[in-house]
């Protein structure tokens, strides 16, 4: 993977997780983005796993998209095949029989014979010893394919802790902890109703992870690491995680940390005239790779856009939200990876832990409402000890409370960028042409928006609701 040292998260979760008093403690990682929190977890899971090499699902990491389901799975991809362990993924992207020929592995049972369905059943097992799974797909699993069991789940990993705690998503946090203690509850019960002969060998299955329990108390349990860059730490919250003598670990005594090698900016525009101040900030930042975000997705495909009927920017400008179908986002992302797409436009539930290579700017049209979703942001760019910078478009009645705002982060201290006032006035002609424009293809959107709805009124909410799931 070109990696030679690990970054300080690296190093703190791997003596936590690997050597003499493993996973003595549940882990609750806080550190900035871009740090490296993703192989802070594959790695020591991974070489856990390894040491018992018996084919079952024992480790399963939740996030909440499926493109950073995807991303994550490339990590694992990356380090599990070389010990002999296969990563899976449940996010939704194809269909759910797809999904289920490689997860689950049918019995090789002789042609011709008729076999009990139970006994069929039974022959089912996992395919894969981790899964990578968004919270809706890894609920239909768990609630409708056959031989898809958490029996002997070993390791909980929940990226984005904190935005994981606030969405129901169907109820699998309860859903899944409700089945993992069962499971140990019947599996060490002194009153366990199998013979002692069964009972070793599920013990056996049961034990191929962690064995050890806090300060040396050996029993199996379920391991869990959670993690985030605004890592909430309200106990209230936490509860619902069920944690075991939980563990901090921080890279800063702050809560709230921007990546080092940031640099912010703010650039105070007037109202009615700020598409003209992010066009002229695009055109001096010369087809840099950047994202632009928004507030929320309806906002994000205006924007983009009101951009694109600027006929001469000479940028490719793509959006990327919950209204688009995950086939289109995938392709729209893997363009601006290739640096095919030039800008981005974003709602925030996209992007929150996307990672990806050169992205050197990232803007704020709508300034966040929160010092969490700034952090995100802005997480974007300035990645694993690269330069970048974040600029946030600023009405003047905004400017105070953007300054309260970053002081959480105790950053108190942003310097203003000034675009020339030639290029706003040399914006201002076409300005009211383009506005038109736009006026004209939101119109006649909405208008097919409407004939689809009553022409196939099931099918376009059955689309909708799948966008927003992520």
């Amino acid at each position: 993977m070109g990696v030679s040292s690990l970054f300080p998260v690296q190093i703190a979760v791997w003596q936590e997780t690997v050597g003499p008093g493993a996973f003595e403690r549940d882990l609750c990682i806080n550190s900035p983005t871009g740090s490296g929190k993703t192989l802070a977890y594959a790695l020591p899971i991974v070489q856990m796993l390894s040491i018992r090499c018996v084919k079952c699902l024992r480790a399963l990491v939740v996030l909440p998209t499926r493109d950073l389901a995807l991303q994550v799975k490339e990590v694992f991809a990356a380090i599990a095949p070389a010990v002999g362990l296969s990563v899976g993924l449940a996010v939704g992207q194809s269909s759910i029989a797809d999904e289920i020929s490689e997860l689950i592995e049918k019995p090789n049972f002789e042609a011709g014979i008729c076999y009990d369905p139970e006994e069929v059943t039974q022959a089912l097992q996992s395919s894969v010893d981790i899964l990578v799974a968004t919270p809706g797909r890894l609920m239909d699993h768990i609630n409708t394919t056959e031989g898809f069991t958490l029996e002997h789940l070993r390791y909980l990993v929940v990226d984005e802790t904190d935005r994981m705690l606030r969405e129901a998503y169907q109820s699998w946090l309860p859903t899944v902890l409700q089945i993992t203690k069962s499971n140990d509850d019947i599996l060490f019960s002194s009153t366990h109703p199998f013979v002692p002969s069964i009972f070793d060998s599920l013990r056996t299955i049961r034990r191929c992870g962690v064995e050890r329990g806090f300060k040396s108390k050996s029993y199996p349990r379920l391991v869990k690491m959670v993690l985030s860059a605004t890592l909430t730490q309200d106990p209230s919250k936490l509860a619902q995680l069920d944690l075991h003598h939980p563990l901090l670990l921080t890279t800063g005594k702050r809560r709230y940390q921007l990546p080092e090698k940031l640099e912010s900016y703010k650039l105070i525009c007037e109202s009615n005239l700020r598409p003209l101040y992010l066009v002229a900030l695009l055109q001096d930042l010369e087809g840099e790779k950047c994202i632009v975000f928004t507030s929320s997705t309806e906002s994000t495909h205006r924007l983009c856009t009101l951009l694109n009927l600027f006929g001469d920017l000479k940028i490719k400008i793509k959006e990327y939200s919950g209204l688009q179908r995950q086939s289109i986002r995938s392709k729209t992302l893997k363009a601006f990876r290739d640096g095919k797409v030039q800008v981005l436009v974003s709602s925030d539930a996209m992007t929150r832990g996307m990672d990806v290579e050169g992205v050197r700017n990232v803007i704020n049209y709508d300034m966040p409402a929160y010092i969490k979703t700034y952090i995100h942001r802005a997480g974007r760019t300035a990645r694993a000890g690269q330069a970048g910078r974040c600029f946030t478009l600023l009405r003047r009645h905004e400017v105070k409370r953007f300054k309260k705002l970053l002081q959480k982060a105790d950053n108190d201290s942003v310097p203003l960028y000034s675009v020339s006032s030639g290029s706003i006035e040399s914006l201002r002609d076409s300005y009211n042409s383009v506005l038109e424009k736009l006026k004209e293809k939101v119109e006649l959107e909405a208008s097919r928006k409407r004939k689809l709805r009553s022409k196939f009124p099931k099918m376009s909410k059955n689309v909708e609701t799948d966008n927003q799931k992520g």
